[in-house]
Order: C-alpha cells, then sequence, then structure tokens
C-alpha cells in the first residue's frame, strides 16, 4: 500500500487530487490519502446543490461548496474533520461493500480506544450508536474510490445551520434533528488521545494502517505529487470542483416532483412533461449506483407519461446500476 498526505486544505484541490491520482497513476498496490480543509460542503453527485444547503448561511460564513463525482448525500466539514480515501483496482462485486473498504480505519480506531466504533447502515461509521463518519464511492476505467470523514472535534452547530435537509429524510431515520444523529469521535478515544490534532490523528491512523511505530519506517510508501502533476490537478479543479457549472448547474422548471426515500437512499425525479411525453427529466438525491444516472434519464425522454411505457422503457435496463437495492416496480411506482 502506498499513501499520500495532502498539505491543501482546499477541498477542491484535494478531491482534485484524488481523482487524477486515480485516473492517471498506477502503484501497482491499493493507494491510501488524508486530507482535511477549511469549512465547506460536499454535495453528492446526484443532488441538487441548492437544495442541500442553507445559501445564505453558507454565503455569510465564507463556507465553501462543491460537489463530488460520488453518490450519498451533503456533508459539511472543517479543520477539525480528517478525510481519507482508499483507491485500488475496481471488482464490480465490491461497489457499494462500504464495511470491506472502512474495516481497516474501523480497527485502528479500536486499538485508539473508540471500542464502541461499528459500521452502520449502507455507508456510515457510528460510535456509541452516534454517526461520526460517511462514505461515498466511485468507479471508472477500473479503479475504484471509497472516500469518507472522520468527525474528530468539528464545530457541531454549523451543521444544522449550513446544511438543508429535506424533512423527509429525518423522519426516515426516526430522528429530530442532525445534531442529535452525529457526534465528535475525539471524546471516545483513549486518554492519551483527548488532546490529539488532526494532523497527529491523521499520523496515528497512517502508522497504525501500516502496522508501524514510527513513519520514518514508511517513507518509502509515500507518494508526493510532482510539480508537471500539480498543474495537470490544478485543470481538473478548474473544469470541476471550481466551476459553477459542475457545483450548481442549472435546472428547467420541473412540472412534476416525485420524491421517496428508499433503505438504501432517496430519489428525487424533476420531470417536465409536454404533450403527454417526458421531454426532460432529472434524478437527484444521494442514492448510489456505478453508472451515471444521466444515461437512463436519456433513456426515458420522448416516452408517453404513464405506467405502461414506463415499464416498456425500462424492462431491459438494470435499475441496480443506477439506483443501488432500489427494485424496478418501485422505480415505476414513483414515477407514475
Amino acid at each position: 500500500m502506498r499513501y499520500v498526505s495532502m498539505t491543501a486544505h482546499d477541498i477542491g484541490r484535494n478531491l482534485a487530487t484524488e481523482q487524477y491520482l486515480m485516473n492517471n497513476k498506477d502503484f501497482g498496490e491499493p493507494l491510501v490519502l488524508f486530507y482535511y480543509e477549511k469549512p465547506c460542503i460536499i454535495v453528492g453527485r446526484n443532488q441538487n446543490t441548492l437544495e442541500e444547503i442553507n445559501q445564505k448561511y453558507v454565503e455569510e460564513h465564507n463556507i465553501t461548496v462543491t460537489r463530488r463525482l460520488s453518490g450519498g448525500g451533503a456533508v459539511y466539514q472543517d479543520l477539525g474533520n480528517l478525510c481519507f480515501s482508499f483507491v485500488l483496482d475496481s471488482n464490480s462485486e465490491q461497489f457499494g461493500d462500504f464495511k470491506s473498504f472502512v474495516q481497516p480505519i474501523v480497527d485502528a480506531l479500536h486499538d485508539m480506544g473508540a471500542s464502541s466504533v461499528e459500521v452502520s447502515g449502507r455507508n456510515d461509521i457510528l460510535v456509541d450508536g452516534k454517526k461520526f463518519s460517511g462514505n461515498a464511492m466511485y468507479t471508472k476505467n477500473g479503479k475504484t474510490f471509497s472516500h469518507g470523514t472522520l468527525m474528530l472535534d468539528v464545530d457541531q452547530n454549523v451543521i444544522a445551520d449550513a446544511l438543508s435537509v429535506p424533512e423527509d429524510k429525518i423522519a426516515s431515520k426516526g430522528i429530530k434533528s442532525v445534531r442529535s444523529r452525529v457526534t465528535n469521535l475525539k471524546p471516545y478515544l483513549a486518554p492519551e488521545y483527548q488532546n490529539i490534532t488532526v494532523p497527529e490523528f491523521r499520523d496515528k491512523l497512517l502508522k497504525e494502517l501500516f502496522h508501524v511505530d514510527s513513519l520514518d519506517k514508511i517513507k518509502d510508501k509515500e507518494y508526493v505529487v510532482t510539480p508537471d502533476e500539480q498543474k495537470e490537478i490544478d485543470k481538473i479543479y478548474e473544469q470541476y470542483y471550481n466551476n459553477w457549472d459542475w457545483v450548481y448547474g442549472t435546472s428547467p422548471e420541473f412540472t412534476v416532483k416525485k420524491r421517496q426515500h428508499f433503505d438504501s437512499g432517496t430519489i428525487d425525479a424533476r420531470i417536465l412533461v409536454e404533450q403527454g411525453k417526458i421531454s426532460d427529466i432529472k434524478f437527484f438525491g444521494d442514492f448510489f449506483g456505478p453508472k451515471d444516472v444521466s444515461e437512463l434519464a436519456d433513456q426515458l425522454k420522448g416516452i408517453r407519461y404513464d405506467r405502461e411505457n414506463l415499464e416498456k422503457a425500462l424492462a431491459d435496463v438494470d435499475i441496480s446500476q443506477y439506483f443501488m437495492g432500489i427494485k424496478k416496480d418501485e422505480l415505476v411506482e414513483l414515477l407514475a
């Protein structure tokens, strides 16, 4: 395994680095990345940004907003949060198997005294029953990255103000607020780690992952981005993470909104119907799937907007490639 400790505290540049290394480097072994950044919100690939954030609060508090390549929901991060990412060759059977990807992190946290840490649900890591880590996954051209957050000492007062979470999603988890279901990890660590900083936390995890007592012993495993590579990373940053069209995009005035929360994620479909046919359709939500959902949307354009024609259009489509864990008849029921 190789590793990269990113020095930037800009979420966009760190995501661009992650994207570049996944698509352009082959180390012949897994790669783990660690990074942390200034206050920011990262929305999932399939989400409607303006519906996930408190725009006024975000602007007033200079919180960076960007969109990632992976699915899942919006998350808030600040310098009290540590991000990790595992990059390795793809295996179609492993897509969505978050437990396997994050188990090394869970084992390391157990060794640091957080004995109640466990993987829960489809992509969360909990401590004492409360969430401190959310994870998401992306695959392309034979490579997959699974990245997640570790809330060591995040300002939790900001989370509920910065994120505008749909009421149906909160209700579906049987809770009253975002604050009630998240916590920081630091109080659950052993006494010797109660004053640990994020950089120290990162280094401790690295030593646990590599089973060494000093980073000097794994110097040959560290990879440092070259100046030429940084130029390519900067291009990705401008194309995606610092690009308004990518982060916010533009949406037509949809005349039909269909939204439902399933056990494996929320689907929010916006449908424009003209002359009885679907002229435009977009899918938002925190669902997961290895394929771009816009491909499915293109297949539905031009068909008559009724159950029969939706069923015909989707008859030969593997829905799990777009909405993992959601059945075809459930999707038809929602749209129709």
